[in-house]
């Protein structure tokens, strides 16, 4: 006969099976566990302790050693061999070593603990029992955890490298079409900037191909002088548009030469390059463009119009337009009455370095022209104290209007003698004229 009781009333911290042929025995195991949170099921033969596993989850079992039928021997090693994750436990109360043993070696149990036992000591090894199945327990967890995760690594090994090939190509083609997106949009904005540009031809019943003319030489001016692409290609598209802020002229002022103009018309004229960067203005691209457009018709020496900005203040951008501007203006009989020919514009042009251009874009403008370098031919420059600047060298030496010397040839202006030299002109109430080097007039093509 068997008998299954549960202790307590909480859910049980783990489950034990006393399995033993004597009711005493397995009632003061009950009363043992009593005070423990253990879940205790009780069998009074093996064959009902077998029964009772195949319907519970046991964490230990306690067996007697001596039962009929089936001894705790044969119990065990039956449990070992159907339930290998159930801790056994041998009582036994006969001093039988070989019997013991046999136990031991069939039912592989963790302990055996003889009759009578000592509660503490026997409640001390369920204890070391169930932390060691927990420890078991979860050393296969991690085990079986650690072999998943090792299944996954080596399947997602065995396809990462062609997922990154995948994945690569695919943002090698999104760039790819990006780029060529943008690349067919500065195209079409560069084809509309011309077709722009030729309306303003049109517009103005300038020569075909007016426009396109400046905006090329000023670009070869541009990167032979050692701009970036992008800042030779703003100088281009301001060849292009620069005379946009003259389409709302009448046609009696378009078709007339600079030099003719009177009054009102030459107030409205000197106002184009205005006009023009307003209406490049609200283009972001543009807002470059917009500012050499607006001081494209400076002068070097601070004469020429909107503003009347005077030598390395008028951007480089700027200086190298009006060069490109006026050598083509010049051949249209758009600046004086007279048409010119490219090599007598090339002088004009050249004779005015200094004073209407920047030596250094001329000397770029007659290099692209000739073929020849410029700075041979061009010895010094005469430049007043407002032109100045410094790292310049005297090619001269300054005398005062009483001939005493006040700087030799060869002297390096710096930014206290040009403080001084200024001084000395107002106090003397005349003005200074100083001939400078021409390979030194400025820093090398920079608007510093």
């Amino acid at each position: 006969m068997s008998a299954i009781a549960a202790v307590g009333s909480d859910t049980p911290a783990a489950t034990i099976l006393c399995v033993d042929d004597e009711p005493n025995i397995l009632a003061a195991l009950r009363r043992l566990f009593r005070k423990e949170s253990f879940r205790v099921l009780c069998a009074e033969s093996a064959a009902a302790g077998v029964a009772v596993l195949e319907q519970e989850r046991v964490d230990i079992v306690i067996s007697d050693m001596q039962m009929p039928e089936m001894n705790g021997t044969e119990f065990l090693e039956c449990v070992r061999r159907r339930w290998p994750d159930t801790l056994r436990l041998l009582l036994t109360g006969h001093a039988d070593v070989e019997s013991t043993i046999s136990a031991i070696n069939r039912g592989e149990i963790y302990r055996y603990i003889t009759k009578p036992w000592n509660e503490s000591a026997l409640l001390l090894v369920i204890r070391d029992a169930l932390e060691r199945q927990r420890l078991e327990r979860e050393k296969l967890r991690l085990e079986v955890l650690t072999r998943q995760q090792n299944d996954a690594l080596r399947d997602l090994n065995a396809t990462l490298e062609q997922r990154v090939r995948d994945r690569t190509a695919e943002l090698s083609a999104a760039q790819n079409s990006l780029q060529a997106s943008h690349e067919r949009l500065k195209s079409n904005f560069l084809t509309l900037i011309k077709v722009l540009s030729s309306l303003i031809e049109m517009r103005g019943g300038a020569v075909a191909g007016h426009g396109r003319r400046i905006a090329d030489l000023a670009r070869r001016i541009a990167l032979r002088m050692g701009l970036t692409p992008r800042e030779a290609q703003d100088v281009f598209v301001a060849g292009l548009l620069h005379e946009i802020g003259k389409t709302g002229f009448p046609d009696s002022l378009l078709g007339m030469p600079e030099s003719m103009l009177r009054g009102d018309n030459l107030g409205r004229y000197r106002k184009y390059p205005l006009l023009g960067e307003q209406l490049l203005m609200p283009l972001e691209e543009l807002r470059e463009v917009a500012a050499i457009v607006r001081a494209h018709r400076e002068r070097f020496d601070g004469s020429g119009f909107p503003d009347g900005v005077a030598g390395f203040d008028i951007p480089l951008a700027a200086r190298i337009l009006a060069v490109a501007h006026d050598f083509e203006a010049l051949q249209q009989g758009l600046l004086v009455q007279q048409q010119m020919d490219a090599r007598r514009a090339t002088d004009l042009v050249v004779e005015s370095r200094g004073k209407r251009y920047d030596p250094g874009v001329v000397g770029a403008f007659y290099d692209i022209r000739t073929g020849r370098s410029i700075s041979e031919e061009v010895a010094e420059i005469a430049m007043g104290i407002t032109q100045l600047k410094p790292g310049m060298v005297l090619s001269r030496d300054l005398l005062s209007a009483e001939g005493a010397l006040l700087l030799s040839t060869d002297h390096v202006l710096s930014e206290r003698m040009l403080k001084q030299l200024a001084e000395f002109e107002h106090r003397a109430g005349t003005e200074l004229q100083l001939f400078i080097r021409s390979g030194a007039a400025h820093a090398p093509y920079s608007d510093s």
